[in-house]
């Protein structure tokens, strides 16, 4: 396997590899990594610390955002966001405790003074060695390093600076002041777990610029203290020059450690590499955009998670640029308009953005608090930037990235926007990143379906990408009732892990009890199935997909799964299942709930209530009789569960239709929504072909869909 993966590198690769871990070897014996500590030695021009400082505080407003130079403008802020003071000043307030919310974990204590190392969650603490002796996926050494880095991004450090900026309350300059200067003397640079991913290193870079940004005029930040910052930014920014993530993640780690190379070469001019830094920062952004990016807007990982940090790390980058005179292709912004089209495209009717592949709860830079599927900010800043209409509609309202990020310019640019949704239809297919989106509307009460026919994630790993081929997502009456079941966790518990990022967790077909690809380590797959959609038609009465996949192709027997979707606008889904084979084999349709309260009623209805009164009746129908039944909660197999948020699982219902059987076999499913969940099940019937296979449905009022090789034909409406 070794041999293999050597043959296929390039010399590049091999060259570059091959430095990076000579360069580990000589940072272990101290031959390499020391650099030079006096203040003039880094920078292009002998000067003080005072000067430094003084320098600082008159040229960070021109450099950096808008925002930080907005107190004359606050009171517009508050204005058209009455809560905007409020809620950075209680987030402020929990970590001047040392109380932290990270992703979906409330209230976590690392000690007092702050333990850096530590993960509360198991109580396990990272070894204090080089970063290249740490295996940040062992759990048993380490627990979980995702809780251990969020706490070390030091977005809090930014949310205290808001505080200050908002209030001039010394009390948040003084909490910075004292776990800045602690990380810096506990995290030697090379040594802990701090230290083992480069993207993390490049978060700080952008969460002390910001910080420092704020706190610039705090009696606090010291020119000492200021000096020794800086300082660590340029070891921060050569740490990461060196083991840019070309290899190991060539995703979001490498756009957002280009970010942060580009934040420190812009902010701070006066180090003697910040030119090369905001140089190479800026190429590898033009170049990954076109690689990480499909012509449609669909980031390669197959993650809406992942997308909205792609969409973070571009929106600062052109703001950046732009606020420093630097000139920008025309093509990075169009790719950043198409991939907020499409989230613009999944968004859910209550404005929730579902889950697709893996979600890890974090953010770029979390200028505001939001839950992790709540994208307005990310809508309202492309709103203001871009110019669109729709992008204010779907942000719902103003949000304080706008301020943060644009300033008071781009406050007035939202303000002048007249919302109102997209003009383009809102069924749509996205042909690269393979998703058809079937809508009765933009209202808040629309039906709302998700159709994943693309591949299992990028074509590199698919390290971020779960094992959902050919699954939906369905909201009805703008409520979310088929559902992503999300990610849970990464590395800390792996049998979880596995449940949730695997077939048996979403709204597909399993075939013999296994899934549509075999875990082999958190972030790897043994084998990447395929899936194509084979025709896309969207009318005015109906929308039609029609795909298949490959994964169960490797059984002795060779199953494929072809699926069809069919929404008659605008009132219901069908789903037809082909699956063909030759032999026995045991089928199970699966329909994954949101915590909602679902039933078994007779003849095989299942009934779901919503809120509001409304629900969805669901059933299934074929010529081989089928087992219906409700699971939830279950730990042995583990089966219905939904994560919210990295670190946080419920109970949720699913519903199995089963059977085994001889192949092939059409299963036909009614997505039915109701406005009163307590209304009578319809009557409705199979209807079978010449060859009496299943064809279409008929209503006991008449109406009746037939389904034909791509054609469907609606009768007595």
């Amino acid at each position: 396997m070794k041999l293999e993966r050597l043959r296929q590198m390039r010399i590049s690769e091999l060259a570059g590899r091959s430095l990076q871990e000579a360069s580990k070897r000589l940072e272990r014996m101290g031959v390499a990594g020391k650099r030079k500590s006096r203040l003039h030695a880094i920078l292009k021009k002998p000067r003080s610390a005072g000067t430094l400082l003084n320098d600082f505080q008159k040229t960070a407003p021109v450099h950096f955002f808008e925002g930080i130079e907005g107190e004359q403008f606050l009171a517009i802020a508050a204005k058209q966001m009455p809560d905007f003071q409020d809620s950075v000043i209680a987030v402020a307030e929990t970590v001047r405790h040392k109380r932290f919310d990270l992703l979906g974990y409330r209230g976590l204590y690392f000690g007092d003074p702050i333990d850096w190392h530590l993960d509360p969650i198991s109580g396990k603490r990272s070894p204090r060695v080089h970063w290249s002796r740490i295996d940040p996926l062992d759990p048993d050494t380490v627990g979980d390093s995702k809780i251990i880095w969020e706490l070390n991004r030091h977005q809090w450090f930014v949310r205290l600076g808001q505080a200050y900026f908002l209030t001039g309350d010394e009390r948040y300059a003084e909490t910075f002041v004292d776990a800045i200067q602690d990380w810096i003397e506990a995290n030697p640079r090379g040594i802990g777990i701090n230290w083992a991913s480069s993207l993390e290193a490049a978060l700080r870079i952008i969460s002390w610029s910001w910080a420092l940004c704020l706190f610039r005029r705090s009696e606090n930040l010291c020119q000492k203290l200021f000096a020794t910052i800086v300082m660590a930014i340029r070891n921060h920014a050569i740490h990461v020059e060196k083991y840019l993530s070309y290899y190991f993640s060539p995703n979001t780690h490498l756009t957002g450690e280009a970010l942060g190379l580009f934040y420190a070469g812009v902010l701070f001019p006066e180090l003697s590499s910040a030119q090369s830094w905001r140089a190479l920062g800026e190429k590898i952004l033009l170049a990954q955009i076109e690689r990480q990016v499909y012509s449609d807007g669909v980031y390669f990982e197959q993650s809406t998670c992942y997308q909205r940090y792609t969409v973070e790390i571009y929106l600062h980058f052109l703001v950046l640029a732009k606020r420093n005179g630097l000139e920008v292709p025309a093509a990075v912004a169009e790719h950043v308009r198409r991939m907020v089209d499409f989230l613009v495209a999944v968004r859910g009717p209550d404005g929730s953005i579902p889950q697709i592949g893996d979600a890890d709860g974090g953010w770029l830079l979390p200028l505001a608090r939001r839950a992790p599927a709540d994208f307005r900010g990310i809508f309202a800043t492309a709103a203001a930037y871009f110019g669109r209409a729709d992008y204010a509609w779907a942000a719902s309202g103003p949000a304080p990235e706008v301020f943060w990020l644009l300033g008071k310019a781009g406050l007035e640019a939202f303000a002048s926007l007249k919302p109102r949704p997209p003009e383009a239809p809102g069924s749509r297919h996205f042909s690269h990143g393979g998703y058809a989106v079937m809508r009765s509307g933009w209202s808040a009460g629309a039906h709302h379906l998700i159709f994943d026919v693309g591949p299992l994630g990028c074509p590199i790993s698919a390290g971020h990408g779960h094992a959902d081929l050919l699954s939906i997502q369905c909201s009805v009456f703008g409520e979310p009732y088929l559902v992503d079941p999300g990610t849970y966790c990464y590395t800390a518990e792996r049998e979880w892990r596995d449940f949730f990022r695997g077939t048996a967790a979403h709204t597909a077909v399993l075939v013999d009890g296994v899934g549509q690809a075999v875990s082999t380590g958190p972030f790897r797959w043994g084998s990447q199935p395929h899936a194509r959609l084979c025709k896309w038609l969207s009318t005015a009465s109906y929308d039609f997909a029609d795909a298949e996949h490959d994964a169960y192709c490797k059984l002795p027997d060779p199953v494929k799964h072809r699926r069809r979707v069919i929404f008659i606008k605008p009132k219901y889904w069908i789903l037809i299942d082909d699956l063909s084979g030759q032999a026995e084999h045991r089928v199970e349709l699966q329909y994954q709930f949101a915590p909602l309260s679902v039933a078994l009623e007779a003849d095989n209805w299942a009934r779901a209530q919503g809120k509001d009164g409304h629900g969805l009746l669901i059933k299934s129908f074929a010529l081989t009789p089928l087992r219906a039944a409700i699971v939830e909660g279950e730990i042995s197999p583990i089966q219905g569960w939904v994560s919210p948020d990295y670190g946080r699982r419920q109970p949720a219902p699913l519903l199995i239709y089963s059977a085994s059987t001889e192949l092939p076999l059409t299963v036909v499913t009614l997505l039915l929504p109701i406005e009163n969940a307590s209304v009578p099940t319809p009557g409705v019937a199979l209807l079978l072909d010449q060859s009496f296979s299943p064809a279409g449905v008929v209503f006991e009022g008449g109406e009746s869909v037939l389904f034909h090789e791509g054609s469907v034909t609606i009768e007595g409406r």
